[in-house]
């Protein structure tokens, strides 16, 4: 099978796993309504691709939002290797980013 240069490039996505064994993102994205995923699973694509949806929150963090009917979806990442590690999604009604937020996806990065 010859392997196209446009997904040679593409970095895998993985999702944060709790000791427990549940995917937190995972389980906020089927929650969403049908439409709102494919605009974030768009977003995600792009940021496979590239990174231009990302903007840095601070050492080790990004997120990359979606524009949603309902307000701004944000998930917050950080870079392991060549993974794209997914560790916590909201959609946010205000400019800033909750603190709360920010504190949860800080602490689910030091469990890596």
């Amino acid at each position: 099978m010859v392997q196209s240069s446009l997904f040679k490039d593409i970095k895998p996505v993985r999702f944060y796993r709790s000791d427990g064994g549940r995917e937190p993102v995972r389980e906020w994205l089927r929650k969403l309504p049908r439409a709102d995923r494919k605009i974030i699973g768009r977003d995600v694509l792009t940021l496979q691709l590239g990174w231009p949806l990302a903007r840095k929150l601070e050492n080790g963090l990004w997120e990359v939002r979606s524009r949603l009917n309902s307000g701004m979806a944000r998930i917050i990442f950080t870079v392991k290797g060549d993974n794209i590690l997914l560790l916590h999604g909201f959609v946010k009604k205000s400019r800033k980013t909750p603190k709360r937020d920010l504190r949860l996806a800080r602490q689910r990065m030091e469990k890596l």
